[in-house]
């Protein structure tokens, strides 16, 4: 339970315009990486319930009634501090976020880019056992979490490096890689590949499962700065089954020979 915030004096409550619905926009941020989050509206009640509580609490237009944000899903926004903008006219509430804010399943509602002419979509929802550990009542013991097929692994995997994109880069090791970039991430998949091929000639089961679980983990963070996914290798994957390997083989090496003879029409 987080501690309540003062208590807001008449004197402050007054500099807040509310408009002729006696409400007021509120912007989640998120605390620890400056991302939006999500859009609400506050009252004055709805203001003083989270300053009681710590606890985000909004207006809601649609139901006519208060409403604490993750009420129901258990995605509670635990506020850590609040700012009044120049006009009196919006908050900015700097929110330590449990769970997604989005109630697509997103850690953003804002996930539509104005990009090439029109809106495209930025973030994936992410798995609900991904988002339910990210609440403290709902993290089980490892051994205690129910099997799951390794394309779904690896999916809820990917998700987890996805939400680490914008964490401090000084805490999280994905972090740290995606913000270096390009030339790190690669040279961390080549020394991994390295490690996998060490362990094989040496023949220790162990050794080998792990160095390849190595391998994989910094696949997916590349795959990730590439904006790419798990689902994009395996469908790549199933469209091989059943082809032999060596037909594949010689129709790589076709495709490249036509590219080299277009390259030279040209030159």
């Amino acid at each position: 339970m987080p501690d309540p915030l003062p208590v807001m004096p008449k004197e402050a409550l007054d500099r807040i315009r509310f408009d002729d619905r006696g409400l007021i926009a509120a912007v989640a941020q998120d605390c620890r990486n400056g991302r939006i989050l999500m859009l609400a509206w506050m009252n004055a009640e709805a203001l003083r319930a989270t300053l009681a509580s710590g606890y985000a609490t909004y207006w809601s237009r649609s139901r006519n009634r208060l409403w604490r944000k993750g009420e129901e899903s258990g995605n509670l926004q635990k506020v850590q501090s609040m700012r009044l903008d120049c006009d009196g006219d919006a908050l900015v509430l700097q929110v330590d976020q449990i769970g997604v804010a989005c109630h697509t399943g997103r850690m953003s509602c804002f996930f539509h880019r104005w990009q090439d002419g029109n809106w495209r979509i930025t973030d994936d929802p992410l798995p609900d056992d991904v988002v339910a550990r990210f609440r403290p009542q709902a993290r089980v013991a490892p051994e205690e979490r129910p099997s799951a097929a390794s394309s779904d692994t690896l999916a809820r995997l990917a998700g987890v490096i996805r939400m680490r994109r914008d964490a401090d880069p000084e805490r999280s090791y994905v972090a740290r890689l995606l913000t270096r970039g390009a030339d790190t991430i690669l040279k961390k998949v080549g020394e991994e590949a390295t490690e996998c091929v060490l362990a094989a000639k040496d023949g220790a089961p162990e050794r080998i499962v792990a160095e390849c679980a190595d391998l994989w983990f910094h696949c997916l963070v590349m795959l990730e700065h590439y904006g790419l996914a798990p689902q994009d290798v395996l469908r790549e994957l199933e469209r091989r089954e059943g082809i032999s390997g060596l037909d594949e083989k010689a129709a790589r090496k076709a495709i490249g020979k036509d590219a080299v003879l277009e390259i030279d029409r040209k030159a």
